[in-house]
C-alpha cells in the first residue's frame, strides 16, 4: 500500500511539475507594430497571426494593434513600463529597432530591457521609385544626386539615424557625396512613406523591400536596388542588387518580436514552443515567401544573442556617421 502511495505521489508531483512547465495559452493575445497600418511592423504582425492561426498553434484570434511613434520607441517604452508581465502581447521589431536603441532613440532602456522571442524572416532594404521616375537604374539616380543632392526628395521611416536614412547615407557615402546634403523627409512607418512617393510628394522611398513589392506587382513602383548581396530567388529575382551596380552596400532586415521583461519562463517558454513549430512547417515557409521574406529562423537565447552582437555593431556604424548620442 506504501509503495501503491509513494508511485501515486510521484506521479501527482510529476504532473503538478509539468504544468507549471507548460504554461496555457494566453486568453487575449496580441500583436503590437510600433507604427500605423501599411509598413513592416504590420506585415511582421500578420504573419505570425496567419502563421499561428493556419497551423492551429493559436487557438484564440491574435489582434494586431497598432502603437505608433518614435518607430518603435513609444511601443517599446510602454510594454518595459506598463506591461513587462503581460504573457498575451508580443511586440514586432526590425533592424531599424536595433539601430536606434543602438543610438540610445529609445529613451532610459536599452536592448537588454525585454525578452527577445523569435525571428522569423529577413526582409532587404530597397530603393524604389514610382513606374513613371525618369531614373531607370540605381545609377541614374546617383549621377543625378552628384550633380545636385537638393533636387531630390527622399522619404523613408523614422528620422535621420534610422534604418531607411541609413541605407541612403551608406550608398550616398559610397558615390563620395555627403549624407547630410540628401533632402529628406521622415514619416510614421513605411505605409506612409510609399503612399507618399505614389502621390508624388517624394521621388524615392528608401525601405524594406516587403513594403513595396505589392505596389511592385501593380506596375506602380520601380525598385533600383535591393540591398542584399546576392539577386533573390523567386518572382525577386529580376530585382537587380545594389552591389552588381558598383555598390557594396548589403542590409538584411531582421522581423521579429520580443515580449516584456517579466513575463514568466513558463509562459516565455509557451511563445517559444509555438514559433518554433511554426517555423519549422512547410506551410508557413510558402506563408513568408508569399510576402517576399527570406527564410530566417532564430529564437530564445540563439536570437537574443544575434540582437546583442547587432545592436554592438550598429553602435559602430552610427558612431561613423557621428550619430552615438
Amino acid at each position: 500500500m506504501k509503495t501503491v502511495f509513494s508511485k501515486l505521489a510521484l506521479a501527482t508531483a510529476c504532473l503538478a511539475f509539468s504544468s507549471q512547465l507548460l504554461a496555457a495559452e494566453p486568453k487575449r493575445p496580441e500583436c503590437i507594430a510600433p507604427a500605423k497600418p501599411g509598413g513592416g511592423f504590420d506585415l511582421t504582425c500578420k504573419l505570425a497571426q496567419s502563421g499561428l492561426k493556419d497551423s492551429g498553434l493559436l487557438k484564440a484570434p491574435m489582434r494586431v494593434t497598432y502603437m505608433p511613434g518614435g518607430v518603435g520607441a513609444v511601443a517599446y517604452n510602454a510594454v518595459v513600463a506598463q506591461r513587462a508581465d503581460d504573457p498575451g502581447t508580443i511586440v514586432a521589431f526590425s533592424s531599424g529597432s536595433l539601430l536606434n536603441l543602438a543610438q540610445g532613440k529609445f529613451g532610459r532602456y536599452d536592448e537588454n530591457a525585454v525578452r527577445w522571442l523569435a525571428a522569423v524572416g529577413t526582409d532587404y532594404g530597397a530603393i524604389t521609385v514610382r513606374a513613371d521616375s525618369p531614373y531607370q537604374t540605381l545609377n541614374d539616380l546617383v549621377d543625378a544626386l552628384k550633380k545636385d543632392p537638393a533636387s531630390i526628395v527622399f522619404g523613408a521611416g523614422a528620422t535621420i539615424g534610422g534604418q531607411d536614412w541609413m541605407q541612403t547615407a551608406l550608398i550616398a557615402r559610397a558615390a563620395g557625396i555627403d549624407p547630410k546634403n540628401l533632402r529628406y523627409v521622415a514619416f510614421e512607418g513605411g505605409g506612409e512613406t510609399l503612399t507618399a512617393m505614389l502621390g508624388g510628394h517624394v521621388q524615392v522611398t528608401s525601405s524594406g523591400l516587403g513594403e513595396v513589392t505589392p505596389q511592385l506587382a501593380a506596375n506602380k513602383v520601380r525598385i533600383l536596388a535591393v540591398l542584399s548581396d546576392e539577386r533573390l530567388p523567386g518572382k525577386l529575382a529580376e530585382i537587380p542588387t545594389a552591389k552588381e551596380q558598383g555598390f557594396d552596400i548589403s542590409w538584411p532586415v531582421i522581423r521579429g518580436f520580443y515580449v516584456g521583461p517579466e513575463v514568466s519562463d513558463e509562459q516565455y517558454g509557451w511563445w517559444k514552443q509555438q514559433f518554433d513549430s511554426m517555423l519549422a512547417r512547410e506551410d508557413f515557409a510558402t506563408l513568408r515567401e508569399q510576402r517576399d521574406l527570406q527564410p530566417l529562423s532564430m529564437t530564445g537565447d540563439e536570437l537574443n544573442a544575434f540582437v546583442l552582437k547587432q545592436v554592438g555593431e550598429y553602435k559602430t556604424l552610427a558612431g561613423e556617421f557621428g550619430l552615438t548620442q
